[in-house]
């Protein structure tokens, strides 16, 4: 399937393995939830994997527009949107995101 106009917003975040558990519960029912209140989201997606004594996280956000994004975002959508609690929890904030359109999907499941 072609979806030529969904814009993939992509924000990493790196957090200690003690920590993962938790983070991923805090992402789900904090930032999802803000995130999917936003007109314009298509959804969301939350990533994980393990490096060392660090655990990646992904949050691939799926947006109908540039505007939806700054809705989310604010004006300068590029920069990472964090929470108060991330303070808890990150090792690091990087300053920007990424953004990609979504050309070809072909995901098979829900």
């Amino acid at each position: 399937m072609a979806r030529d106009h969904v814009i993939v917003r992509i924000w990493h975040g790196r957090v200690p393995k003690d920590k993962a558990e938790a983070y991923r519960d805090f992402l789900v029912k904090r930032a999802v939830p803000d995130y999917e209140s936003v007109e314009g989201n298509l959804g969301v997606e939350i990533l994980m994997k393990e490096n060392g004594d660090a655990v990646d996280f992904l949050i691939l956000s799926y947006w109908e527009s540039i505007d939806a994004i700054r809705k989310f975002a604010g004006e300068d959508y590029e920069k990472a949107k964090y929470y108060d609690e991330d303070r808890d929890f990150l090792l690091e904030f990087e300053p920007k995101v990424q953004h990609y359109y979504l050309v070809w999907s072909s995901r098979k499941f829900e």
